[in-house]
């Protein structure tokens, strides 16, 4: 098997040791276990079944209202939509993805990823990988879900180096490319925009089935433009095709003020995002309805574009655009309403975090702090923040908090061997398996090795165990003692808790924690005042 870096030299220090002190391993098992389909006691806001039925058949409704050909853009995350399932309980990250399998024999995707994302690595700072390897990532993905990918549009079109290397590599994995170019004076010179010297230059991306789904890595890459640029095309072609917009949030039809709208006003704090009611709507139909900004300020370009295409615009507000049928299936407002106040909070930790890695501005902090008090939520609602806080105090270095499932706390210090937040999990670990406290589930004898390797042979100064060394030492040590099997075992009940350091962890803790799942926090403060960290 490949293994991690990591995991190589710390099984390296466990053989060394076998050779030279005898000590009799097992077979060592490099994996951890596969995670279980463990239920996490929450209370449920959100009926996931009822939203995956509603949502293919408005869609399908959808499709029927135009020539049978509809080109639904995508905002958000098609799949691993962690933000939603954190703030509508019972949402599944992959639901949206589910219900496009319900529709995959009418259903073909298109990638849109733009030059200029190309040619400035643009990051995702989720995966940490870059907008063009996304797109093959998103690829891999549709495909292994049985999803038909036609074709990789790249907007925004210039002959550079890396942009023609990226559409070589696609071709040479048959993978169709077609190629968008700026249009001077868009998006407000409609006449040139809706012309042969407009849309009419960008290649026409051959499609072959009703619903055509437009997504991209990350916001910006232009899947609107995409979108309207195919109906010029094929309204040309005597094609009637229509357009709708797929976005979870703003959820259109629960009230402006919702916690539930406040967290994604937190969540793209950084773009900017404001919230506000539909005048369009209010005015066409006397109904209230919530959408956002960037929408309610293009809709009479979009208005006057639909009228040019097609001789008249379809809809009549914004909202009239969009599918969304989430807000029709929260079930327990109140949870809902609770975890999105948690998110707003980890949100202002996040932001707050940015700003002291020169990352972030003080204007998301002010924005998230605003939006905290419309939703009645204070940083103390947030009980592991208090909790590590006490504990740092108590022992007078750093230290860290994570609130089970069941309410139950556990506390994590610093020692010679481990820092906070290893500590953490193999407290974590050993609660849920039962095991008394005082028990070693990785002997001090096999730690101690480790640091000697990071500090006198890799030029680390910091001898403690990282989070990812200290799982690999815990699955190594599983191979002959069963309470560290047993704790192991645990690992997938982990997902969904609650944690807070009282300091700033480094990039490797915060992935550990993110991929097992854990809802982490930090104070906004370094260990050591140093300059480079």
């Amino acid at each position: 098997a490949r293994l991690h870096p990591r995991a190589g030299y710390v099984i390296l220090i466990l053989m060394l040791e076998k050779l030279c002190f005898g000590v009799r391993y097992r077979t060592v098992l490099c994996h951890a276990p596969k995670q279980q389909e463990k239920g996490i006691p929450m209370k449920i806001g959100f009926d996931n079944n009822k939203y995956l039925a509603m949502q293919s058949a408005h869609i399908r409704e959808r499709i029927s209202q135009f020539d049978n050909k509809l080109y639904l853009e995508f905002g958000g995350k098609l799949f691993d939509d962690y933000h939603a399932s954190r703030v509508l309980p019972g949402f599944q990250p992959d639901s949206k993805l589910q219900m496009l399998l319900q529709l995959k024999d009418q259903a073909e995707i298109v990638v849109v990823i733009s030059a200029e994302d190309i040619i400035s690595n643009k990051m995702r700072g989720d995966y940490g990988i870059t907008y063009d390897q996304d797109v093959l990532r998103l690829i891999d993905a549709f495909q292994g879900m049985g999803l038909f990918v036609g074709s990789v549009c790249i907007t925004m079109y210039t002959a550079a180096p890396e942009v023609e290397a990226f559409e070589r590599r696609l071709n040479e994995l048959n993978i169709r490319t077609f190629r968008h170019y700026k249009i001077a004076g868009y998006p407000n010179d409609v006449t040139r925009i809706v012309s042969d010297d407009g849309y009419g230059k960008n290649d026409y991306i051959e499609t072959e089935r009703p619903l055509v789904v437009i997504t991209a890595p990350g916001p910006g890459s232009g899947k609107m433009a995409v979108c309207l640029s195919q109906l010029y095309h094929e309204y040309k072609r005597g094609i009637k095709a229509g357009y709708a917009k797929f976005e979870t949030f703003p959820i259109w039809n629960i009230p402006l003020k919702h916690p539930v709208n406040l967290a994604y006003e937190a969540a793209t704090a950084d773009l900017n995002d404001v919230n506000m009611i539909d005048p369009f709507h209010l005015e066409a139909y006397g109904e209230t309805t919530v959408n956002y900004n960037r929408d309610v300020e293009i809709f009479p370009v979009l208005q006057a574009m639909f009228e040019k295409i097609m001789g008249e615009c379809p809809y009549k507000s914004p909202t009239d655009m969009g599918v969304n049928m989430a807000g029709n299936c929260i079930v327990d407002d109140e949870a809902c309403c609770e975890a999105s106040r948690q998110e707003i909070i980890r949100r202002y930790y996040k932001s707050c975090a940015a700003l002291l890695t020169g990352t972030g501005t003080e204007e998301e902090i002010r924005k998230i702090e605003l939006l905290l008090k419309q939703a009645h939520a204070s940083l103390e609602d947030r009980k592991v923040v208090p909790a590590s806080l006490q504990k740092e105090k108590e022992t007078e270095g750093p230290a860290a908090a994570l609130e089970l499932t069941d309410g139950r706390m556990i506390f994590g210090k610093t020692s010679e061997l481990l820092g906070a937040s290893s500590a953490l999990l193999l407290n974590a670990l050993k609660e849920l398996a039962g095991i008394p406290h005082e028990n070693h589930v990785i002997s001090p004898e096999a730690i101690r090795p480790i640091q000697e390797l990071k500090t006198q042979y890799l030029g680390s100064k910091n001898p403690r165990l990282h989070t990812d060394e200290t799982l690999i030492a815990l699955s190594v040590s599983a191979a002959n003692n069963p309470e560290a099997r047993k704790a192991l075992e645990q690992l997938p009940s982990l997902r969904g808790c609650q944690a807070h350091t009282s300091v700033m962890l480094s990039s490797v803790d915060i992935w550990e924690f993110r991929k097992l799942g854990i809802e982490l926090t930090c104070e906004p403060k370094f260990e050591k005042e140093k300059i480079y960290h």
